[in-house]
Parts: C-alpha cells; sequence; structure tokens
C-alpha cells in the first residue's frame, strides 16, 4: 500500500463511524458491474487495510457479494461503508465517508474492461482489467 494516514468519518446519518489506521492517501475506481448495480456508478474508494474499527455496528449490514468478499451498509440510512476482502480482511472504504480528504490523489482504476461506454475519468491513472486486477492482489498475498 502507498504513504498511509489515518482517517475517520461516518455514514450520512452518523449511526455509524469509522476509523481506518492506515488509509492510503490514494484512491481507486472500480467499474466492475456489481459495484455499478450497488452505488449507481463506479465505487470511489480508499484502500484501508485490515486496521478498520467501526462503532455503531448494531446499524451495519452486511451482504455477501461473491465468494472472497462482503459489502457493509448502514441499515439507517444506506450509506456503503465497506467493501471486504474475506480472507485478509483488507477493507476498501468509500473515499465520501471520510472526513477531509483534500489530500486524496486518483490513481488506479479496476475492472476497465467493464467500464461502460457512457462515461470516463480524465485523469491519468493505472488501468487494470478484472483479470489483471486479480492477478495483481493474488501475486500481493
Amino acid at each position: 500500500m502507498s504513504e498511509t494516514v489515518k482517517r475517520s468519518g461516518s455514514c450520512a446519518c452518523g449511526a455509524v463511524t469509522i476509523s481506518a489506521e492506515k488509509a492510503s492517501k490514494t484512491l481507486g475506481a472500480c467499474h466492475c458491474k456489481t459495484c455499478r448495480q450497488w452505488g449507481g456508478g463506479p465505487l470511489l474508494t480508499v484502500s484501508c487495510g485490515s486496521a478498520v474499527s467501526f462503532g455503531g455496528t448494531e446499524h451495519i449490514g452486511i451482504y455477501d457479494s461473491s465468494e472472497w468478499a462482503e459489502r457493509g451498509f448502514c441499515q439507517r440510512c444506506g450509506s456503503h461503508l465497506f467493501y471486504r476482502l474475506k480472507q485478509s480482511g483488507h477493507h476498501e472504504v468509500p473515499a465520501g465517508l471520510f472526513d477531509g480528504g483534500d489530500d486524496l490523489h486518483f490513481d488506479h482504476q479496476v475492472f476497465v474492461d467493464q467500464r461502460p461506454d457512457y462515461y470516463r475519468f480524465a485523469n491519468q491513472t493505472e488501468e487494470l482489467t478484472g483479470e489483471e486486477c486479480f492477478a495483481k492482489f493474488a501475486a500481493a498475498q
């Protein structure tokens, strides 16, 4: 993971708070079909590793979205809280949940082979297909 900082924030209604001890200073976009169905567009996330804690856990719902990952959401307001890998506990947290964030740098996009033709980001970033993404992260584990 790139350089990290501590970040904190909450869902839209404030029922769930989040604290990430080692949040990246970069953010990425996922264009996979599941992320787009979940939020209506690409999911913009900050990599936070496994050192993530939540307050208001009684308000967190978990959706088992694949064999390898699950997604958390606030049951009160519906805010998306995380995409979490089951095996490692690694969290990808939507960038908008964190307070501040002016230091974030958009540097990568994944599942670009599933990105629809109706949008493109102007930023120059690393771009990985789904296959390239799985290969990169499988090699990192």
